[in-house]
């Protein structure tokens, strides 16, 4: 079976990855010149740890993580107001916890590729022609590649996605929130940092930094905004948006690299009526984006991932495949968004009274029990569909 892979992302590098250890033929395609730098920290956990324990990739996911104490929050004087101590989160979880940088996890997976995988960068594609028994996909310089299956794994903005199932806009749920990431030096400011997430304890909008191991600092942004439309000058947008904080939200800023150098994008789900269509299925955010406010895109990308491989490895025919993956697949997916939706007031409190309950809430988390409940609240259900599947 030959397959072409569309997008080199996380949930693309798992599914080329599986799919050519089950024996397939990958063409791996990836629109940006090279692997991309931005992103920022994740919360590595549930069904896409199990993935990538089976794949034989946790030791090198393990040794590239980074050991964090807690999440604190911190007011505009740099009071610590309230924090979550992730060995309480991990121990919920039996240990089986990772933080690691989106560019990390992305370069462990790109790295451990079977040599069979033909990774192709600076490759856009334009067309797709479903031919009912296979695909013809063509690419921006022209070039036509013929394949079994066309996979979408391009994002929450897929370019596959748009020439199957239609435009952007009949799919994209907006949750009312912008986001951004990005990477500075600043020495003193690093060492200050210690081994916690710092996020300001604000209304509307909230900012947090991180340090990593070369001593550079990861910086994180969330806000309200009413409209989903990106602004034209990211950068003059971050500093509107969070000009008025104190505390380190000035070093940030006066540190933020050139637009080219951030992430910055709308909080957002997808909700599309099928995932597949005859010989194109879509995985990852390019189907059921889940958002920053469940905190499991990267896991559910993976471990999604790895279902369709083995779908396809076990079913006696493709579209038996598709139909499998989407009806195993699905229900985990849009219980993660539900859980994203719910908790969206809380998120980003818009008043004082929501702002002093979640400090509340937070500070109760570390009562016994209490913890658990938690824990089991931001992650969700449990998903067993990865750990049942045979490695």
């Amino acid at each position: 079976m030959r397959v072409v892979v569309c997008g080199a992302g996380i949930a693309g590098l798992a599914l080329a990855n599986q799919l050519a250890r089950l024996g397939a033929e990958v063409v791996l395609l990836e629109r940006a010149a090279g692997p991309r730098a931005q992103g920022y920290m994740i919360d590595f956990f549930g069904a896409g740890y199990d993935a990538v324990e089976k794949m034989g990739l946790l030791p090198a996911i393990e040794q590239v993580a980074y050991f964090v104490e807690e999440a604190a929050l911190f007011d505009e004087r740099g009071r610590r107001r309230a924090a979550v101590q992730y060995r309480q989160f991990a121990r919920s979880l039996r240990g089986r916890l990772l933080s690691i940088m989106r560019p990390d996890l992305e370069r462990v997976l790109r790295e451990h590729l079977p040599s069979t995988v033909d990774l192709r960068f600076g490759a856009a594609l334009t067309g797709v022609a479903d031919r009912g028994d296979g695909v013809l996909v063509t690419l921006a310089d022209g070039t036509e590649l013929a394949a079994d299956l066309l996979v979408g794994a391009d994002g929450i903005h897929s370019t596959v996605r748009g020439l199957v199932f239609g435009e952007e806009r009949k799919f994209l749920r907006y949750l009312g929130f912008h986001t951004a990431a990005f990477q500075f030096e600043a020495p003193r400011l690093h060492a200050a940092l210690g081994g916690r997430f710092n996020l300001t304890d604000t209304m509307g909008r909230q900012l947090g930094l991180y340090a990593l191991r070369d001593n550079r600092i990861a910086a994180f942004t969330v806000h309200r905004a009413p409209d989903p439309a990106l602004p034209e000058d990211v950068r003059a947008a971050l500093r509107e948006n969070y000009g008025g904080l104190s505390w380190l939200a000035p070093a940030a800023l006066e540190n933020c690299p050139p637009a080219a150098e951030i992430y910055y994008d709308q909080v957002a789900q997808v909700e599309l009526p099928s995932w597949h269509r005859g010989r194109v299925v879509l995985v990852g955010d390019a189907c059921y984006a889940v958002s920053l406010l469940a905190g499991q895109g990267a896991s559910l990308g993976i471990a999604g991932a790895y279902l369709l491989a083995h779908q396809l490895d076990q079913a006696p025919r493709i579209e038996d495949a598709l139909a499998a993956y989407e009806r195993r697949w699905r229900p985990v997916a849009e219980e993660k968004q539900q859980v994203a939706r719910s908790g969206a007031r809380w998120f980003l409190p818009e008043s004082p009274t929501r702002l002093r309950l979640r400090r509340l809430a937070l500070r109760a988390s570390r009562l016994p029990l209490v913890d658990r409940v938690v824990a089991q609240t931001l992650a969700g259900k449990p998903v067993t569909a990865i750990a049942e599947l045979r490695s």
